[in-house]
């Protein structure tokens, strides 16, 4: 087994821990469109807002990874009495494993990020903020559901935004409070003054906020490496330095650094990425994984974040996968569930490609399936391929069916070059798929007619297209097995 694949033992544990979460909350608004025109009032770009989508951002992010990584979390922030912090509080209600500890301050603007995208190009963003220090009040109820909170949590986690929870007089009060109850606190910085985190057992800055804060040039494993030891002197804590494309560098007091590569199959969106790394990593000590282990897993989980569309979370079965991915074959890897064979959808379309989709049992893979699978992909530019579990197989084809189990056909599937995903599904048809992917294209083999292939409806609704593959003929499963078994 592979060095990550033996880090997937600390993931069952994962449902156990407890988290507690102080930080700046704020709303991550992306509006998407496209431009096919200059302004004539002033040479900008027209944008056509197609779509708009919001999400929790800053700490919120933190707290979505955690809870997408199975563990509880308590959370504890301040929002305005407005829009956006209505639209935040929805939003963490609406999340599994999650207290809400959010403190309302009338007339406070809670922060908002909008953005403003092209493709996969940011045009603009635009920020509505208020970083003035918290009232009395404010902090008065901060720090009594902290309090409350902090006697069942396994470690507490400090995302500091600069927006004014977390100014040096409450970082320090928070950090005392954990040494006093034995509870272990790591902070992600803001402040280019890292006196304010003394204390905490890992701070994670990145090699922007790590050599502004030491001022000292951060280009490479030594110059990171120096500028760390220097910031070790003013927390007493470790040091895990984020460096985007080029992975981590960890920094103890006494020891070597370790400088751990990056894992990304591909950059595609940097959004919120030390969220993620900060929420596995805290998960992961709370969880009983030594810091060094605990930062290779936060790698883990930031390659997988970059490599998803906008500020993304990295599920806890997304994690397992890439832990297992060193002893997996390749084909094993485009198998996916439906939730991240989603994300992965919405990643293909913000990069301008088309989808196709097609169906079927493909018990026993034949010539036949090869070249429908192959017009197939022919027609579009990501093939996903929607494929009955067991349980549908046989309530469709009876007891004796499938003859291979569910994975081994997914595998087979999944090893064809014209195929990029495996969904499994286990209603009897894929309409639920079909109206969740939306494909631009959906195949069937010639054997049908465009109003008998299932989800025909759907996918002209939106302006899609049906294709019927010619079929090989001489090409059966049920006649093969039939034969077989004479």
């Amino acid at each position: 087994m592979s060095e990550l694949g033996q880090l997937a033992t600390y993931l069952p544990r994962f449902k156990d821990v407890r988290i507690v979460c102080v930080g700046d909350v704020m709303l991550d608004r992306f509006i998407y469109g496209e431009v096919e025109r200059v302004s004539p009032e002033a040479p900008i770009p027209v944008v056509r807002v197609l779509r708009e989508t919001a999400m929790l951002g800053g700490a919120g992010n933190v707290v979505r990874n955690v809870a997408a990584l199975g563990a509880q979390i308590s959370f504890i922030a301040v929002i305005g009495d407005d829009e956006a912090g209505h639209l935040a509080t929805r939003q963490i209600g609406e999340l599994e494993h999650v207290y809400s500890g959010l403190v309302v301050v009338p007339g406070r603007i809670t922060t908002t990020k909008t953005r403003y995208l092209v493709g996969t190009q940011q045009l603009l963003r635009a920020d509505r903020e208020n970083t003035t220090a918290l009232d009395d009040n404010a902090r008065a109820q901060i720090l009594n559901t902290f309090e409350a909170e902090l006697t069942d949590a396994n470690l507490v986690i400090l995302s500091d935004y600069a927006k004014g929870v977390l100014d040096p007089e409450m970082l320090q009060y928070l950090i005392k409070t954990c040494h006093a109850a034995g509870k272990p606190v790591i902070a992600d910085p803001k402040s280019h003054d890292f006196t304010r985190y003394s204390g905490v057992q890992v701070l994670t800055p990145n090699t922007r906020e790590l050599s502004a804060a030491t001022g000292m040039p951060c280009r490479d494993d030594a110059t990171i490496e120096t500028a760390a030891q220097t910031a070790l002197a003013q927390v007493g804590g470790a040091i895990l330095v984020t460096r985007a494309q080029a992975g981590m560098s960890l920094i103890e007091p006494g020891k070597p650094g370790r400088h751990i590569a990056a894992r990304a199959p591909e950059v595609f969106d940097e959004s919120g990425a030390g969220d993620t790394c900060l929420a596995t990593l805290g998960v992961a000590l709370a969880a009983g994984a030594p810091l060094e282990d605990a930062a290779v897993l936060a790698n883990a989980s930031s390659g997988l974040a970059v490599s998803k569309a906008g500020t993304a979370v990295v599920y806890l079965d997304d994690l397992a996968g890439v832990l297992h991915a060193a002893d997996l074959q390749g084909a094993e890897a485009k198998v996916r569930n439906l939730p991240r064979a989603l994300e992965t959808v919405a990643k293909w379309r913000a990069l301008g490609k088309s989808i196709g989709f097609t169906n079927g049992c493909f018990d026993l893979v034949h010539p036949g399936h090869v070249s429908l699978l192959r017009q197939a992909r022919d027609a579009c530019d990501r093939l996903v391929v929607g494929l009955n579990t067991d349980a549908s197989v046989k309530r469709l084809k009876g007891e004796g069916r499938p003859v291979q189990s569910e994975m081994a056909r997914a595998i087979v599937l999944a090893s064809l070059a014209s195929v990029d995903m495996v969904v499994l599904f286990d209603d009897d048809t894929p309409v639920r798929l079909i109206d969740a992917i939306r494909p631009d294209v959906l195949v069937k083999g010639a054997d049908y007619t465009i109003e008998k292939v299932v989800g025909h409806e759907i996918v002209n609704s939106y302006g899609g297209r049906i294709l019927l593959a010619n079929l090989e003929d001489g090409f059966s499963t049920t006649n093969t097995i039939a034969r077989m078994a004479r």
